[in-house]
């Protein structure tokens, strides 16, 4: 061998050792307690996290394994992130990077420039200085695995998290940006949501979380605060429902006392089971994340900042928190004080009549519903229980995949949970509603007419990009359609319908009494009105029904796809692409064929649109800024 041969053998040797150490040391499991860049899982308070659930609860272990609410919140690897890279992010070993520009500085005078037009929060990219702003993070923490999965990077400051400025749609399998995915006004700039994670996410997205913040959160800029920001675990996990497990764990290592409570079914107090709480103590338990509240005096948010939510299952939630609920405590002084500081504090979250609009307050629908508000049985009082099961059952012949969607129950699929109570129907209990529902629901006892939640619970709830059941339980009412603009039931399946038709049908069937209507409420199908002159939020529930199966079969769908390309056109992103979803759905969308001579559809005898109308109602638009709290 010659020595120049030996010489560059003994470089490739050493540059390959450097190389391989380098992978080695960047793909090297650090321990968890010694990670500083993002927040670290470590047990406290009582908690001991659900790997030591599973030794004894295999079964309930597997099938919230497989829940979305294990997934809510994971440490970034290729393993967790749901998203194809495409040039979004980059893999390095096992570690998650990104280049994007910095959020923080593109919202100041570095990367944006005051609109002079628009003298309130508008601010304009100055895209000679965008460029010159963008910054490489690794990604470190995961969002969402269900419809969403958002980002969150390392600032390098103490804990504190920042999101990436793109979230990934999981259905769609594509980038956006994450301004796109939510309903605010298209004028209105993005807002950075650096700490965001450590003040907020962290009191629902894991378990026995605890922000740490040195000051309180929101007290000045987050760039001037530390937070050590961490948990018993990440995720929604066993303990999160059931409380601090460590003292149930070291006594029923005693098998005595495990066969003594087996045998004699005596409960065991060393930990929480929600379902054998009473309605209120149990539907608590998921109100904690699942409701609209506030803290009840400064203290309390000074001290959550600090060590976390006080709040344990089998309390008393109202005991430390303010349930908002505008039918009764919109006067309250508090209330008062919040409304004050932020005018849309009720109004982003709330129909005018105190329904819920924005999804993830389902507490507050369930507690304003009349089978929980006004029940007098305990036994017969509606609770999340009644519908939601958090452990799939034995009985359940559903796939983990299909019963993790929703979490329901079985008799949650039918309407065997409502007549089990309304008596009026409850001739039956197979799958099939029975044949007597008829004569209360006027519909064929196997079509979506004769389903209960689609007459009490309709789709006007919003988040997500989508829209959920409505959690407070009511009845079609035109009335509150005219005051709240609220889409009915009614209307939101018969979307061919005008509100007199729903108006009449209510009448004769249930004596409801007819409200003065309008010439357009009359003329006009109530579905294009909310279209063509609702707000982004009514805009958007309509988009959403046009694609729903059950309304296509009782409305036709030939006449759908020039309203749905219409609202391809909107002001708003999240409009722009609910219509887009729903116009796919649609067998004719590549060849409408109108139906001639429906006036109520805004369609004329020969074929074509009557525009006169359709622009005085455009015209008409109610174009308030709508925000939606998600």
């Amino acid at each position: 061998m010659t020595r120049d041969r030996a010489f560059f053998l003994g470089i490739l040797a050493v540059s390959l050792v450097a190389g391989l150490s380098a992978i080695a040391v960047r793909d090297r499991v650090v321990p968890e307690a010694q990670v500083t860049s993002r927040p670290i899982q470590i047990a406290g308070d009582g908690y001991v996290s659900s790997q030591t659930c599973q030794a004894c609860h295999p079964s309930q272990y597997a099938s919230w394994h497989r829940s979305y609410h294990r997934t809510m919140t994971r440490i970034a690897t290729p393993d967790t992130i749901g998203a194809r890279l495409e040039g979004v992010l980059e893999q390095r070993g096992r570690e998650i990077w990104a280049d994007f520009a910095d959020p923080d500085r593109s919202r100041t005078e570095v990367g944006l420039q005051p609109d002079s037009s628009q003298a309130q929060v508008r601010l304009q990219p100055d895209l000679r200085q965008v460029e010159t702003n963008r910054i490489r993070r690794q990604v470190v923490m995961t969002t969402g695995s269900h419809h969403q999965q958002i980002y969150w990077y390392a600032t390098g400051k103490s804990r504190i998290l920042g999101q990436l400025p793109m979230i990934w749609l999981i259905a769609d399998q594509k980038w956006i940006p994450r301004r796109a995915a939510l309903m605010a006004p298209p004028s209105a700039h993005a807002m950075p949501e650096t700490g965001a994670w450590n003040g907020v996410c962290v009191a629902c997205h894991t378990t026995d979380g605890r922000p740490a913040f040195d000051t309180p959160f929101g007290s000045q800029s987050i760039l001037m605060q530390t937070a050590d920001t961490n948990a018993t675990e990440f995720g929604i996990a066993c303990e999160s429902c059931h409380g601090p497990a460590a003292e149930h764990a070291a006594r029923n290592r005693n098998p005595w006392r495990r066969y003594s409570l087996h045998f004699t079914g005596a409960p065991d107090t060393t930990i929480v089971q929600p379902q054998r709480l009473d309605a209120t103590r149990g539907s608590q338990v998921c109100g904690q994340c699942h409701a609209f509240w506030e803290f009840s005096d400064a203290e309390g948010e000074r001290r959550a900042n600090s060590r976390g939510l006080p709040y344990r299952p089998g309390d008393d939630l109202a005991a430390d928190r303010l349930i908002v609920q505008p039918t009764t405590n919109l006067d309250s002084p508090r209330m008062q004080e919040l409304v004050a500081a932020d005018a849309g504090f009720v109004r982003d979250i709330f129909w005018s009549d105190g329904m819920v609009r924005a999804t993830g307050r389902e507490y507050n629908g369930l507690i304003e519903s009349p089978c929980f508000k006004h029940a007098t049985d305990a036994k017969r009082t509606l609770s999340c229980f009644s519908c939601h099961t958090m452990h799939k059952t034995p009985d359940d012949r559903r796939s983990l995949d299909e019963w993790a969607d929703d979490q329901l129950a079985p008799t949650a699929t039918d309407n065997r949970v409502c007549v089990a109570c309304h008596t009026l129907a409850a001739s039956g209990s197979s799958r099939t509603p029975p044949t007597g529902v008829t004569a209360h629901t006027h519909h064929r006892p196997d079509s979506p007419g004769s389903s209960c939640d689609n007459c009490h619970m309709p789709y006007t709830t919003y988040g997500l990009l989508k829209t959920i059941r409505s959690h407070q339980i009511g009845s079609p009412s035109v009335q509150a359609s005219l005051d709240t603009g609220r889409p009915n039931a009614c209307n939101l399946c018969h979307l061919d319908k005008t509100l007199a038709w729903t108006a009449d049908t209510l009448n004769e069937w249930y004596a409801i009494p007819k409200p003065v209507l309008t010439d357009d409420d009359r003329g006009v199908a109530a579905s294009l009105v909310w279209l063509l002159r609702g707000d982004a939020g009514q805009r958007a529930i309509i988009a959403q029904s046009m694609g729903w199966t059950p309304a296509q079969q009782a409305s036709g769908t030939g006449w759908l796809t020039p309203y749905l390309a219409l609202l391809e056109n909107d002001s708003y992103d999240a409009v722009r692409y609910i219509a887009s979803r729903s116009l796919k759905t649609l067998p004719e969308f590549r060849r409408a064929q109108l139906p001639r001579g429906s006036p109520q559809l805004l369609i004329n005898a020969d074929g074509t649109f009557d525009a006169a109308v359709v622009n005085r109602l455009v015209r008409a638009r109610n174009n308030r800024r709508v925000i939606y709290r998600e």
